[in-house]
């Protein structure tokens, strides 16, 4: 939406804005090898599993097939015999047997859940580690085309998804697929040919059922993919919120809320109709073998082929049939919506970072801080290079400034010393090394960064300077605070270094967040160090006090300084101009200002701007 539109208030008409490559529909058939695949999670826990599994499901089902047989023969031999001869004492010997089955049932049965549910959790659990774990190791590109409550909603909603099937569907799925296969024998062996009748319904429900189930799945992938598009919209909104309250755009933004709302709650309606479809069907079905089982049944007792006895034991053993066939349509529901889920969360897993290590990468040893980038160009879409053959050596122990106009290039360049992306030719070298050629963490663990818009952290001033080396001492932390001239701000505090922060630091203000950025770089001691634009939220007064101390901290490390304040750059021991991804001039403060070109031409207008 243009800027005038925010002005006049008027909210953004669609959710287009939110519909990235990774939320839109998987137009894939069912995957029996991904369900394979999501199975795999309960692989570590099957010697533990299994015994369980088999010992309370042959009991579980046992019993429920037992039952109906006992009645069976409770009305045949105790109530309505065929020789007249009512026997009490033999129908209270069934009814204490089905009371001990009933127990036994109840016993497995509760078991099983208790335990089948703490498996079935810990599967969730090593699940969305391995998700975490992965996203983590996934490239500046990833992030770049995604939102974050897209990302987020992988790792919430997308495996919450998953929790009842792996607690007690699976389980439940095998107990009743057990269950069907005992009851269809039973039936048969008592009477083929009323067993037969009954179940010629069950093919005309699986035809009906089939129908429906591509549909269901592809609304249940359409939820998923509307909730992905709230979460982008509420993490936005969340992070925006002071832009939107300044602006006055509340309303503006609560009614582009109401739409996304609005579609995910119509989408979500529409996969749980089509879920609840299935319960109907199996109902339906269910009474037309009701009557075929009476009327034919009837016809049977009048030809003496069957006993009352067997007539009412098979009402028992179709009522046993029909509810594990509701319970599997269900289980098939809740299976297209692991499916719809487990497509987007593997989709992610299998996502490859797009810089990457070589399989025998070697470990950077300790670096003494030579860099060289050699005729590097790079680009961020195809076709859109960003820089333009840039060649630049600087040697150990050197302070680098690099300075130009926005988009000129500076970031770029130290996004690939650090290697958040690679450049599509030429390559960036330290001590003569291709850091494509040895591990990420080996390289970044000798690179210190420091940004404008720092990130602190919830958590305690300590622990947000101790994430630069989490093995420091408090000592060592005192002493970083205390060289960048961040120690008495620290004191001043309530708890002092046990002083909780708001997430974002939001309780600091923005001076104090970034001292507290160059505390963590400098217990990091990198042997390269990268200030970009770090000095540019912190006021004049402060920047005047940490100027000493940034001699310090620069002395002996090769330093790369992105900045516009002239205090910042004038002493760098080099001067780099960029203009459009490529470098156009460089030397030191004074012999830029005599050569009287682009560089002259930053100051003069930053001079005009201050005297302005």
């Amino acid at each position: 939406m243009s800027e005038q539109q925010q002005q006049k208030g008027q909210p953004r008409a669609s959710h287009e804005r939110f519909i990235y490559k990774d939320d839109e529909a998987i137009e894939k058939p069912f995957n029996w090898a991904q369900v394979a695949r999501l199975f795999t999670y309960m692989k570590p826990y099957r010697k533990q599993l299994l015994p369980v599994i088999i010992i309370t499901m042959v009991l579980g089902t046992l019993t429920r097939l037992a039952i109906p047989a006992i009645i069976i023969m409770a009305i045949d031999q105790a109530i309505q015999p065929k020789n007249g001869d009512t026997s009490l004492s033999k129908l209270y010997l069934y009814a204490g047997l089905m009371f001990a089955l009933y127990i036994i049932q109840w016993a497995a049965n509760t078991y099983r859940i208790k335990y089948t549910n703490i498996i079935g959790q810990q599967v969730i659990y090593d699940l969305r580690a391995d998700l975490f774990k992965h996203i983590q190791k996934l490239s500046f590109r990833f992030f770049d085309k995604r939102p974050a409550g897209s990302v987020l909603v992988r790792v919430t909603n997308d495996v919450n998804a998953l929790q009842d099937l792996f607690t007690n569907g699976v389980v439940n799925l095998l107990m009743d697929c057990v269950q069907l296969v005992g009851i269809v024998i039973i039936l048969l062996l008592w009477n083929w040919k009323l067993g037969l009748a009954i179940m010629i319904t069950v093919p005309l429900m699986f035809v009906i059922s089939t129908k429906l189930r591509k549909r269901i799945r592809f609304a249940w992938q359409d939820v998923r993919m509307k909730q992905s598009r709230i979460n982008a919209h509420l993490n936005e909104s969340i992070q925006g919120m002071r832009v939107t309250q300044a602006y006055t755009q509340e309303k503006a933004n609560f009614s582009f809320f109401t739409s996304v709302n609005g579609t995910n709650i119509k989408a979500w309606n529409k996969a749980s109709a089509m879920n609840q479809m299935f319960g109907p069907i199996i109902e339906v079905t269910s009474a037309v073998g009701t009557l075929i089982l009476f009327w034919y049944g009837a016809h049977l007792i009048e030809a003496d082929e069957i006993t009352v006895g067997v007539l009412v034991g098979f009402a028992n053993y179709v009522g046993n049939f029909w509810d594990p066939i509701n319970r599997l349509g269900q289980m098939y529901a809740q299976l297209l919506i692991a499916m719809a889920s487990s497509e987007r969360i593997f989709e992610f897993i299998d996502e490859e970072p797009t810089v990457g290590e070589l399989e025998d990468a070697a470990e950077l040893p300790r670096i003494r801080g030579d860099v060289s980038f050699d005729s590097i160009i790079f680009e961020y879409e195809k076709g859109r290079p960003a820089l333009r053959g840039i060649s630049l050596d600087v040697q150990a122990g050197q302070t680098i400034a690099l300075v130009g106009h926005t988009g000129s290039g500076k970031s770029t360049i130290m996004n690939l010393l650090c290697r958040f992306y690679d450049p599509v030719q030429g390559a960036v070298r330290i001590d003569g090394i291709d850091i494509r050629n040895v591990s990420i963490e080996s390289l970044r663990s000798q690179v210190g960064v420091v940004l404008q818009d720092t990130f602190i952290f919830s958590g305690t001033i300590r622990e947000n300077i101790r994430f630069g080396r989490l093995g420091a001492t408090d000592d060592e932390i005192v002493k970083a605070a205390t060289a960048v001239d961040a120690h008495d701000f620290i004191m001043s505090l309530p708890d002092g270094y046990d002083t909780e922060v708001q997430e974002r630091g939001n309780s600091l203000s923005m001076g104090q967040r970034q001292l507290l950025s160059f505390a963590r770089a400098l217990l990091a001691d990198p042997r390269v160090l990268i200030l970009d634009e770090a000095t540019a939220s912190i006021d004049t007064e402060t920047e005047l006090k940490i100027q000493e101390a940034l001699k310090k901290l620069l002395k002996g490390r090769t330093s790369f300084i992105v900045a516009h304040r002239l205090s910042t750059i004038r002493n760098a021991d080099r001067i780099v101009v960029l203009d459009h991804g490529q470098i156009v001039e460089q030397g030191s403060h004074d012999e830029l200002i005599r050569q009287q070109g682009t560089y002259n031409g930053l100051i003069e207008a930053q001079y005009r701007f201050l005297s302005a």
